[in-house]
């Protein structure tokens, strides 16, 4: 897979990836326009809205509605190492949601790609080159 990213306006970076353009920016109190996503910001929604597929594809294979089942994700910070220390993801369910169902749905967000790639994470390496 390869992905080309390019640069737009003040602060934006984009990413060219599988015919699609996703848009990032920094805030304007950055020196963006303030126009998308922070590159990071998009990198913590990945991993709710991944949680978030993988519960979809459950709901959809036992014909269970995903409705009004919502999904909350929570940062808790480290002021330390100015990182983030413990994501919480929080799965909200309707009242008439099955109950047999509750432990699996945590268990198939749990197997999210991005949430195994960050426990498991790739090598990167970065260089230069000229053309």
């Amino acid at each position: 897979m390869k992905i080309e990213v390019n640069f737009e306006g003040k602060r934006g970076v984009n990413a060219l990836i599988n015919g699609y353009v996703i848009k990032t920016d920094q805030a304007v109190a950055d020196g963006g326009d303030g126009l998308a996503p922070t590159p990071f910001d998009l990198f913590l929604a990945s991993l709710g809205t991944c949680a978030g597929a993988y519960i979809k594809s459950f709901c959809d294979q036992r014909g269970l509605s995903t409705e009004n089942i919502k999904l909350f994700q929570e940062m808790e910070y480290d002021q330390t190492t100015h990182l983030f220390k413990k994501i919480n993801i929080e799965i909200q369910v309707p009242k008439d949601f099955p109950e047999k169902y509750h432990e699996a749905l945590v268990t198939v967000a749990g197997k999210c790609k991005v949430k195994r790639h960050l426990l498991n994470p790739p090598e990167i390496n970065v260089s230069t080159k000229v053309i």
